[in-house]
């Protein structure tokens, strides 16, 4: 599949720290052909040696040594995939708030950001708490002229794919995002599963109820 003549956008990942972000994004790059089986079974093989099996996806970006011990992405990651009618370049922001300053970095640079936010019980809480990151990710996407935004409500496999769960956590952020100023026109809510791969790319058999 060829870039050549595609538009290019560049789409930073924000989100609470924990909330799958990397693991996400390394198994979309994974469905979308950016990264190989081999690698695939390489990082899994890796992560096992330290206890980290499920993190085979998110190795794929956290490629420093701190990263892959701590289970946080530190630094910004940066990688490319196309689909049929776009070329994108992936910025895999940090969600701790130690890193803020190089989320701030990769947000300043993208044309749409997708936050991802977890369904897991107590997750979603957790991140839109005042010690949590996801409603400050989402303001300082809007500030720094992020309009384009995809909310990933995330790790829906942990909430038995409910769509109760779902909507819950899509009321709660469009009551903030409309707060931050954001145009809903512009903001969709996807549910999905980065572990799992449930709604990456192709409808889910899990999720009958979800229409997008």
């Amino acid at each position: 599949m060829s870039s050549k003549g595609k538009p290019h956008l560049n789409l930073v990942i924000i989100g609470h720290v924990d909330h799958g972000k990397s693991t996400m994004t390394g198994h979309l790059l994974y469905v979308c052909g950016s990264i190989s089986e081999r690698d695939i079974q390489k990082f899994e093989k890796e992560a096992e040696l330290i206890g980290r099996g499920s993190f085979k996806f998110a190795w794929a970006l956290d490629k420093l040594k701190e990263e892959r011990e701590r289970g946080v992405t530190i630094d910004l990651a940066f990688y490319k995939f196309q689909t049929k009618k776009y070329y994108f370049t992936i910025i895999d922001a940090p969600g701790h708030r130690d890193f803020v300053k190089n989320m701030i970095t990769g947000t300043s640079q993208a044309d749409a950001a997708i936050l991802v936010i977890s369904a897991g019980t107590g997750e979603f809480e957790a991140g839109i708490s005042a010690t949590g990151q996801t409603r400050e990710h989402a303001l300082l996407a809007k500030t720094l002229g992020v309009d384009q935004l995809i909310v990933a409500v995330n790790k829906m496999d942990l909430a038995k794919y409910k769509k109760e769960r779902f909507d819950e956590v899509k009321d709660e952020m469009t009551r903030n995002l409309k707060l931050f100023g954001f145009d809903m026109k512009k903001v969709i809510f996807v549910p999905a599963s980065g572990m799992k791969g449930d709604n990456l790319n192709e409808k889910p058999e899990s999720m009958p109820w979800y229409t997008g």
